[in-house]
């Protein structure tokens, strides 16, 4: 029996950027139920609230929820009846040029430039860059269009873990790639998780739609933790169901 399920939440909970479904939302209160949640995913604080924590329904269990922006670099809890921050692993004012140049450097050596885009296509998130190649907001359809396979994706990460030797690179999303603080992954996370809940790690349960080598989910499952890879929220909700009712039976 899990006392966490933990999820990725963009492809796995919901679709890239997108609120939870109605029944989504219904589900995970029902999951808190029987176990602790956490939510782990590329995204940084104000993503999470509007697609997650203002979705819940009202009698959902808040305080058993753990949310973590921008893969674990930073941990919310429910708290006094609101969401607190309880910490945050920040890049500096240099690292951020740094990145933000080989970005730049990158996206010109690789030559991945699609002809259209939807707002800015690096997010500074604190403690996390993110490269989005389609822009912020571009629409669903064209992003599950330009790099269903990550092969895009897979080049330009090939090409910033050699000008950024000193952080961590992944594929994260539809059309994303996030840069966190050295050795600052989902893995990383996932271990302050075990920390401040005092659950072991071996008593906790992980879904994403990127658990293979370089997705951002694949650290959970290189950490040892058991895993579950989902094709899509569709694929959550039947193992969501699955767990609630192995859970009761326990």
């Amino acid at each position: 029996m899990k006392k966490i399920v933990a999820f990725d939440l963009d492809g796995t909970l919901a679709q890239s950027k997108q609120p939870l479904s109605d029944e989504m939302a219904q589900l995970l209160a029902q999951l808190l139920t029987v176990a602790q949640v956490a939510v782990i995913s590329g995204g940084d604080w104000p993503q999470f609230d509007k697609q997650v924590a203002s979705r819940l329904p009202e009698h959902a269990d808040r305080s058993r929820l753990w949310m973590m922006p921008t893969s674990g670099a930073k941990l919310y809890r429910f708290q006094d009846g609101a969401w607190k921050s309880i910490y945050a692993e920040l890049f500096t004012d240099e690292q951020k040029k740094q990145i933000l140049d080989a970005f730049d450097a990158s996206l010109e050596a690789t030559g991945f430039k699609p002809e259209k885009t939807w707002g800015e296509r690096i997010e500074d998130r604190g403690s996390q860059i993110t490269f989005s190649a389609l822009g912020q907001q571009a629409p669903l359809e064209a992003k599950e269009h330009w790099d269903p396979d990550f092969a895009k994706r897979k080049v330009i990460q090939a090409d910033l873990v050699k000008r950024l030797p000193g952080v961590s690179v992944n594929l994260g999303g539809a059309t994303s790639v996030d840069v966190t603080q050295p050795g600052v992954d989902k893995a990383w996370g996932l271990k302050r998780l075990a920390e401040h809940s005092g659950v072991a790690e071996a008593d906790m349960l992980f879904l994403g739609d990127a658990i293979f080598p370089g997705g951002n989910d694949y650290p959970a499952k290189a950490m040892g933790l058991d895993t579950v890879c989902v094709r899509d929220p569709a694929d959550t909700a039947n193992v969501i169901t699955a767990i609630i009712a192995c859970q009761k039976s326990a």
